[in-house]
């Protein structure tokens, strides 16, 4: 029986890395797994293998995070596969990188990959504007992503949360929350929504403060209460409700619903779980 190679990952207690390192990528050969079943080098089926990612982010040169879903299709002819965890831990590593674009994202990773696994890789990304098509749901409002912020705040600042003299009822989200598992240090993603009635909530302060909880380390619970208690202390609205939905870690979603007016809602999938 083939021994597990005690270089890998995967097993093993790892940290998060959150600036992109293309070393992480550990290669596995197909070719000992195939010698079991005594396939020879002429094989006998074509194919590929398809990954997806949920959880792929990084910087725009102005320091604002940016999302996508992923699908990678790794020829069945490659010799070498890519060892999961390993492959987590490369994507998380985009997550504090700056990049001129989408299209310099999936060219980086295709070109990783490649030298990963000896083959070309096809990459494709989903940007959040394209998330309908995945056959999820989003959130009822509008979305903040599209708000043109510069900022390099990473650890939780309430003092962006500003508001106006006007009243109003709205529906803002976002979904460029990301915090870390205090426990574990690896990064949770997730989309949070706010409806409330009160002076109206700066935008822009509201996004930026969404982002700062990026280096944040607390559970899912937790970041949802701070953001209920942060937005009822700093802006005073009148009612308020903030639903975060987080991306599946370890099989399990966690999605914290919080208000002091609404009943909770159904459970309806976001295109990224």
């Amino acid at each position: 029986m083939e021994m597990h190679d005690r270089r890998a990952p995967l097993g093993r207690k790892t940290g998060f890395v959150n600036t992109y390192t293309p070393g992480l990528l550990f290669p596995v050969a197909r070719r000992p797994k195939r010698d079991e079943i005594h396939i020879s080098e002429v094989l006998p089926f074509r194919g590929c293998d398809i990954w997806n990612a949920y959880e792929l982010s990084w910087l725009n040169p102005g320091g604002k995070p940016e999302i996508a879903l992923a699908e990678f299709r790794v020829s069945c002819a490659s010799e070498h596969i890519v060892e999961s965890k390993s492959f987590k831990l490369y994507l998380n590593s985009f997550c504090q990188s700056k990049f001129a674009g989408g299209k310099e994202v999936e060219a980086t990773l295709a070109k990783d990959l490649a030298n990963a696994t000896g083959s070309a890789v096809d990459v494709s990304l989903t940007f959040p504007e394209q998330f309908s098509r995945q056959g999820g749901s989003e959130f009822r409002g509008f979305c903040l992503d599209g708000l043109d912020v510069r900022t390099g705040q990473y650890a939780v600042q309430p003092d962006f949360l500003i508001t106006e003299e006007e009243v109003v009822e709205e529906r803002l989200y976002s979904n460029l929350l990301k915090s870390n598992c205090p426990e574990t240090g690896q990064p949770d993603w997730g989309s949070v929504w706010f409806h409330y009635v009160g002076r109206r909530i700066d935008r822009e302060g509201l996004l930026k403060y969404i982002i700062s909880f990026r280096e944040h380390g607390e559970f899912h619970e937790h970041c949802v209460e701070r953001m209920f208690v942060d937005v009822l202390r700093r802006c005073q609205p009148e009612k308020l409700t903030v639903y975060a939905r987080y991306t599946r870690r370890g099989g399990l979603d966690i999605n914290p619903f919080r208000s002091n007016w609404e009943d909770a809602p159904g459970n309806v999938r976001l295109a990224r779980q």
